[in-house]
């Protein structure tokens, strides 16, 4: 005998078909949105780290020409001194060649410090060049990567899509085939179990569930199957290939129903998948037992 599973309310069923993108899509968007927020704030910062750089450079090199042009006074002084003390106190050769000596050193000196920063504030640009390079071509890199996420989920969105099922809640995802079926399973949001079961008086295991297939009708791509789970049986008659055929099983959501897609009918046997929530306690419990499906 058939016990039929609760079937949502009117309201229920509205709120379900007139659901709107999946709410993961627009996580995603955000995520994406939020990675390229943090990929600019993190060029920005390192940019605006090499201009405090810079401008240290550049303060360092209005030190040492202030100093230059101390050292050039100080070089006019020694200079007045020396003419001063040779006209007045008649300074010998010696000494005035020695005092000329230590003038030289200093304007030496004083050319090799310039020599030496200048070698500096070339180093300290160059390295911020190429820093701030490094940041542009990461940030271009994360760029592309996420645009060609995007277009690979906008090329995945234009294949599977939702529909509501026999119990008037809207599905997830739809696969068509096999392939369809394999960029559902690497999404990873339910489990899916694929599965051919042929026209047999006893029922098959498929996941945690087991399923007898008792008519099919080729040339109008319909079937009728029995499925065992949670101590009951449930009919389901007359269904279409395409169609999410879902049910409820002990800790499963009212939201998140289980559902068998079968996208192939064939002359005695019908091909699919059983899609289960990811957190359903059932998942890993046995079918109950089934009694051999009627001829």
């Amino acid at each position: 005998m058939s016990i039929s599973p609760n079937v949502p309310s009117p309201q229920e069923s509205y709120h379900y078909e007139n659901s709107g993108t999946p709410r993961w899509i627009a996580v995603l968007f955000g995520v994406l949105f939020v990675a390229l927020a943090a990929m600019g704030f993190f060029g920005y910062t390192a940019q605006s780290r090499m201009s405090q750089e810079l401008a240290r450079a550049e303060d360092n090199n209005k030190l040492l020409v202030q100093r230059l042009d101390q050292a050039n006074a100080s070089l006019a002084d020694l200079k007045g001194h020396v003419e001063v003390t040779e006209g007045k106190l008649g300074m010998t050769t010696a000494e005035l060649a020695k005092a000329k000596s230590r003038a030289e050193s200093i304007r030496k000196d004083q050319i090799a410090a310039d020599q030496k920063l200048s070698t500096q504030l070339a180093q300290a640009q160059k390295e911020s060049e190429e820093k701030i390079g490094a940041v542009a071509t990461d940030l271009g890199g994360a760029k592309k990567d996420i645009e060609t996420t995007r277009n690979d989920l906008e090329t995945t969105k234009g294949k599977l899509d939702r529909a509501t099922g026999d119990m008037g809640v809207m599905s997830g995802l739809i696969a068509r085939n096999h392939d369809d079926l394999e960029d559902l399973k690497r999404r990873g949001e339910r489990n899916y179990y694929e599965f051919t079961v042929p026209k047999s008086k006893t029922a098959q295991r498929v996941g945690p569930v087991q399923i007898a297939l008792n008519k099919v009708d080729q040339k109008k791509s319909k079937y009728t199957m029995t499925v065992y789970a949670d101590d009951k049986s449930i009919e389901k008659k007359d269904k279409t290939a395409g169609e999410p055929v879902q049910f409820y099983m002990k800790g499963s959501s009212r939201m998140s129903p289980y559902e068998l897609v079968v996208f192939d009918v064939g002359k005695n046997q019908i091909t699919g998948y059983l899609s289960t929530p990811k957190d359903a306690s059932a998942a890993a419990a046995p079918a109950a037992a089934a009694p051999a499906a009627k001829p």
